[in-house]
């Protein structure tokens, strides 16, 4: 079982990578704070292999009311395309803990940002540029599994748990330039189910493994899912209840 979950997290990382993007969406990760009890605070850093990094933070403002937000952004320039995005999200939500000390999560917010796209080749240099204003409105659930596991690596044991979340966003591209030409604008629904894997290191220092999908609702040619929702970094948190989660 536990070389089965090990097997799909490898495939969850190689396939990203063998995916080619030509979206001006790049999503962050669904976050999953997992808060427990009032002034609970949690933070990551997290990236992936196209240099999508985000920083997120959740603040527990009362026994069930979460607050969280997020910043991310990737800056790459290769030979065949340079592309900038930088994002933020602001939620606000409902946590509680269930008698067996698994979380359950409901969140909603609203996120902003840019994007651009400078395609060329070596020949012709510079062939396409694309940039506009990104708007989302999104709806998350996050649960974690009452499955928990350890395994013993480097005469210590490693305590693994499990979960999963699912989003549902309304994204629009606005102000959407296609050359420094104005361009109709894009919409579309995007759904975004994850698992995520954490591996506790020291204190409440953790290890956090994100792989899912990204599914677009409606056929559009910029605006669509055809970047994976897939993210790998380390997780805090601090003053919550104890016990797994």
């Amino acid at each position: 079982m536990l070389a089965s979950r090990y097997l799909r997290l490898l495939l969850f990382v190689v396939l990203p990578c063998l995916s080619a993007c030509s979206s001006l969406y790049f999503p962050p990760p669904p976050q999953v704070p997992l808060l427990t009890q009032q002034g609970e605070w949690s933070g990551s850093l997290q990236t992936n292999f196209s240099q999508n990094t985000s920083v997120q933070g959740a603040y527990a403002a009362t026994n069930h009311l979460g607050i969280m937000g997020s910043a991310s952004f990737l800056h790459t320039d290769k030979k065949k395309r340079a592309e900038d995005h930088d994002f933020g999200e602001v939620g606000l939500g409902y946590y509680t803990r269930i008698r067996d000390t698994r979380v359950l999560e409901f969140y909603g917010g609203v996120g902003v940002g840019k994007t651009k796209r400078i395609e060329r080749t070596p020949d012709e240099g510079v062939t396409r540029t694309l940039e506009g204003n990104l708007t989302k409105y999104f709806l998350q659930a996050n649960y974690t599994s009452k499955d928990h596991k350890s395994f013993h690596v480097l005469g210590r044991d490693w305590p693994v748990n499990y979960g999963t979340a699912l989003r549902i966003s309304y994204m629009q591209l606005d102000k959407f330039r296609l050359d420094g030409q104005a361009h109709a604008p894009e919409d579309n629904v995007f759904l975004e189910p994850i698992t995520y894997t954490r591996i506790q290191l020291v204190g409440p220092l953790q290890f956090q493994l994100i792989s899912g999908s990204n599914f677009g609702l409606r056929h559009r040619k910029y605006l669509k899912a055809a970047n994976s929702v897939f993210q790998f970094g380390i997780v805090v948190n601090v003053g919550g209840q104890e016990g797994k989660k």
